[in-house]
């Protein structure tokens, strides 16, 4: 009887070992499933208390990121924001989280309310809540080109601006102000005019014939009016 070589018995131990594994896969308990990364919380990465004229669009976008059980972005969950206080927009109102695991949107803040707040929500995650504070217009200002003096019937040489702003300075824009000329018989022009980004109108004041001291009246919806004033000489 001839005796297997030990080459011979290490090619039929392979094959035994090859023919077993795929049997031992196939009963439950020899394989593992590997989940896959699961959303675990929402954070603000930027664009929390804010303050802006109410109305306009906060100055820097709203950034939230989307964190895996393991601490690290993750990509591709959609999240969405939701106006819960104040009556303003979002935009867009639901995004699909990035490859660093953010999204980005603007928020443009309603028309009245100070106090606002969006809530930023994942599936399967806490709600993140975000405030921001519309300011409402609370001064009116002669920022420029008031007490000049000029020849009776011409223009002033310096041009009229007037500014309106809320709490902390903060410029009010799209604000209607008119001006009116209440002695010395000049005219303004713009009579009225809508505050740029900077709260501001600029107009021109062309004295009347009176040689003397003349007057102009400023106002701003519920503000004013205030005095502008002048000489003809």
């Amino acid at each position: 009887m001839r005796t297997p070589t030990r080459s011979t018995q290490s090619s039929y131990l392979l094959a035994v070992l090859l023919t077993a594994v795929p049997i031992l896969l196939a009963f439950p308990g020899c394989t593992k499933t590997v989940e896959a990364p699961a959303a675990s919380r929402l954070s603000i990465v930027q664009g929390n208390l804010q303050q802006a004229a109410a109305g306009t669009l906060l100055p820097t976008p709203v950034v939230l990121r989307v964190y895996t059980t393991t601490g690290t972005p993750m990509a591709g969950i959609p999240v969405s924001f939701n106006v819960v206080q104040g009556g303003g927009v979002v935009d867009p109102a639901t995004i699909v989280s990035d490859a660093n695991g953010e999204v980005k949107v603007k928020w443009t803040l309603g028309p009245s309310s100070q106090t606002q707040s969006v809530t930023g929500t994942a599936p399967g995650v806490d709600a993140v809540t975000l405030q921001a504070f519309g300011v409402l217009p609370g001064d009116l200002i002669i920022a420029q080109g008031n007490n000049q003096t000029a020849k009776a019937s011409t223009a002033l040489p310096v041009s009229i601006v007037v500014r309106v702003t809320g709490g902390s300075n903060v410029p009010i824009p799209n604000q209607t102000v008119a001006l009116s000329v209440t002695s010395g018989g000049g005219s303004i022009s713009p009579q009225s005019a809508v505050t740029n980004a900077l709260g501001e109108v600029t107009v021109r004041w062309t004295l009347g014939p009176t040689v003397g001291p003349q007057q102009a009246t400023v106002s701003a919806g519920s503000l004013g009016p205030i005095a502008l004033s002048a000489v003809g000489n």
